[in-house]
C-alpha cells in the first residue's frame, strides 16, 4: 500500500487540547479498535464500557470514546492521562488518514489546529510511521474478526 502526504507542513503541539473536545463547529466521535480500547482498560484498570460505548457499522472500528462536558474523558486539564495507549486516532492528530476507492491513501491536515505552521517541517518518515501503525493496528483487527 501506499500513501500521500502533504509536502512541506509544519506542525508543534500547542497543548491547548482542541483535539481532544468538542469545538462550536466539530463534534468529535474518537473511534477506537477493539484492540485499543483493551489496551487503555489495562492501562487504567477501568472496564471498556466507563470510557467508551459500542459502536455499529464503522469497521474496523467498535467503539466511541466518551466525553465529560464536550472533552475526552482522559484529558484533565490540556493534559492526556493515557497519551502512552492513546489511539490511533490521537497518534495521527491533527491529520486524518482517508483511503479512497483505488487503494490509495492519503493523510489530509485539518483546518482547526492552531499548531499547523509551526514547529518543525514534517517529512515522508514521520508519516511512514504514521502509515505503520495504521497497517499494524489493522492487521490485529483482522486476525482478532
Amino acid at each position: 500500500m501506499s500513501f500521500q502526504y502533504p509536502r512541506g507542513i509544519r506542525f508543534e503541539c500547542l497543548r491547548c487540547g482542541i483535539c481532544c473536545g468538542d469545538t462550536p463547529e466539530k463534534l468529535r466521535h474518537p473511534l477506537l479498535l477493539d484492540s485499543e480500547a483493551e489496551r487503555i482498560a489495562a492501562f487504567t484498570g477501568k472496564p471498556i464500557s466507563e470510557f467508551a460505548s459500542r459502536v455499529e457499522g464503522r469497521e474496523p472500528y467498535t467503539c466511541d470514546m466518551k466525553k465529560t462536558e464536550g472533552k475526552c474523558v482522559f484529558l484533565v486539564g490540556n493534559e492526556c492521562t493515557i497519551y502512552s495507549v492513546r489511539p490511533l486516532v490521537c497518534r495521527f492528530y491533527p491529520f486524518e488518514l482517508k483511503a479512497a476507492e483505488n487503494g490509495q491513501h492519503a493523510f489530509h491536515p485539518t483546518d482547526e489546529c492552531p499548531g499547523l505552521g509551526k514547529g518543525k517541517r514534517l517529512g515522508e518518515e514521520h508519516f511512514r510511521r504514521l502509515f505503520r501503525l495504521a497497517q499494524k493496528g489493522e492487521k490485529a483487527e483482522r486476525r482478532r474478526g
